[in-house]
């Protein structure tokens, strides 16, 4: 092993005085000074001196990229250059992700000697169960989270891609609260909920007499986000006609309130999320190409369960100290086994209904296989049209079902009416009561009154 030169006292003196962990390391793993950060962190740096990095910050007895990961500073041996990388490190406090910035100090490029590594601790993600933030050690999971990293100091608009039930609420929200908009307003909206009539009113704001009911000017949630995020969840379902406005508040990053020729300026970051297939939507003419590229500067997919069967166990106690805090529970054996060998096509989402569900089937302190067995019979699942019920599935026929807790919903013979104009001539026309209207729409009544509140606007 060829010696290699000490770090300059100079270059020493420099790290001693910055507020994050730094050290230095030369080509052969070791690390050489380590700052007072650094030691505050980690440990006296007397322990450290001369180890190999791998085996303090991983426990490894070889590299990180001989080891399955990648490693910082085999890259930079290779490029020359800066290294960016997330791990996973072993601290005094347990393990945690750690963003680790790695630069060649000295040495010439094709054969650097010494070289500072840079590490911030990522809050965002946990390797334990908590009760709030994202939780995962899968690959799938940390390959999620490392491209969460390198964004989320970054105004790039981002798109969440998954399927149902992946957390792509709380990913966005994550990836708020580590940016430099951490302290100002996340501001999500479900686009899927907004009615095509009130899309522009809700997101943009309106002014006085901008329609019937419009009696004052309101802002809207655009106001609302300024200086923070905008979180439009479920952006494949936003009106064709609509989505033209929101290219236009993302590229110019102007918008007008309804009623107003007044050009305003947002400050927002934009994240968005859905669970469609945008690229056949784009195909088929039901979302605009450039709004696409737009909202899609950096995508991320958000791996679902199946892919990460792992990370179940501590996802699971997560989700029982959120669901049922009070009781301490926790898992048997095989209980974990139980729910390790599910597909889980709603993920984390049908975890959860999962675990509610035992928690109220079992009155010990232990969720056992039985609580988790009970819990999935008594669960419904989607299935494909004309697919058997399976046997593990309470049979749901109507004759099984007493007739006052039937449903009273008969099968719609009406459309149900997508425009403020085509409401106004089904009222016109039908003249007998509300409740027969709805059973004709297939709906029920309580939902025909809360569309026809939002038709009529905002108060």
């Amino acid at each position: 092993m060829e010696p290699t030169p000490a770090p300059a006292p100079e270059l020493v003196a420099f790290l001693e005085e910055l507020p994050e962990p730094h050290i230095v390391l030369d080509a052969h793993y070791r690390i050489r000074a380590a700052n007072a950060a650094y030691r505050r962190k980690f440990g006296a740096a007397a322990g450290v001196l001369g180890r190999p990095c791998y085996e303090v910050s991983h426990h490894f007895a070889e590299p990180c990229d001989l080891a399955g990961e990648s490693c910082p500073l085999a890259q930079a041996r290779t490029s020359g250059g800066r290294a960016r990388v997330l791990h996973l490190h072993h601290t005094p406090g347990g393990e945690e992700y750690v963003q680790i910035e790695l630069a060649p100090v000295s040495g010439s490029a094709a054969q650097p000697q010494l070289f500072v590594e840079k590490m911030a601790t990522l809050p965002m993600a946990q390797v334990q169960p908590a009760e709030q933030g994202l939780v995962g050690r899968a690959p799938a999971f940390q390959q999620m989270l490392a491209l969460l990293a390198r964004v989320a100091g970054a105004p790039a608009a981002v798109l969440l891609l998954g399927e149902t039930g992946t957390g792509k609420e709380l990913v966005a929200r994550a990836l708020h609260q580590a940016s430099p908009r951490a302290q100002r307003a996340w501001v999500p909206v479900d686009c899927s909920s907004l009615p095509e009539t009130l899309f522009e009113s809700e997101l943009f704001g309106h002014e006085r007499g901008a329609f019937t009911g419009a009696t004052h000017a309101r802002p809207g949630l655009v106001d609302a986000a300024t200086g923070g995020t905008l979180f439009l969840d479920e952006v494949g379902d936003i009106p064709l006609a609509m989505q033209v406005k929101l290219l236009r508040l993302l590229e110019s990053g102007t918008y007008r309130r309804v009623g107003s020729t007044e050009l305003r300026q947002a400050d927002i970051r934009v994240v968005s999320a859905t669970h469609r297939d945008l690229p056949r939507m784009v195909a088929e003419g039901r979302f605009r190409e450039d709004l696409f590229y737009r909202l899609s500067s950096f995508p991320i997919r958000l791996p679902p369960l199946r892919e990460r069967r792992e990370d179940i166990p501590m996802l699971a106690q997560a989700l029982l100290e959120r669901v049922a805090a009070e009781r301490k529970l926790r898992l048997s054996a095989g209980a974990l086994a139980l729910l390790q060998a599910q597909p889980f096509p709603g993920n984390v989402r049908e975890l959860r209904n999962l675990l509610e569900r035992a928690v109220l089937l079992c009155d010990a302190a232990v969720l056992e296989a039985a609580h988790v067995q009970q819990a999935l019979a008594c669960g419904l699942v989607p299935a494909a049209a004309g697919a058997p019920m399976p046997a593990s599935m309470p049979a749901f026929a109507p004759a099984s079902v007493p007739a006052a807790l039937a449903p009273a919903l008969p099968p719609a013979s009406l459309p149900v009416p997508r425009s403020a104009q085509d409401w106004a001539l089904l009222l016109a026309e039908h003249t007998g009561p509300r409740a027969e209207l709805a059973a004709r729409l297939g709906i029920s009544e309580r939902t025909l009154y809360r569309r026809l509140r939002a038709l009529r606007g905002p108060a």
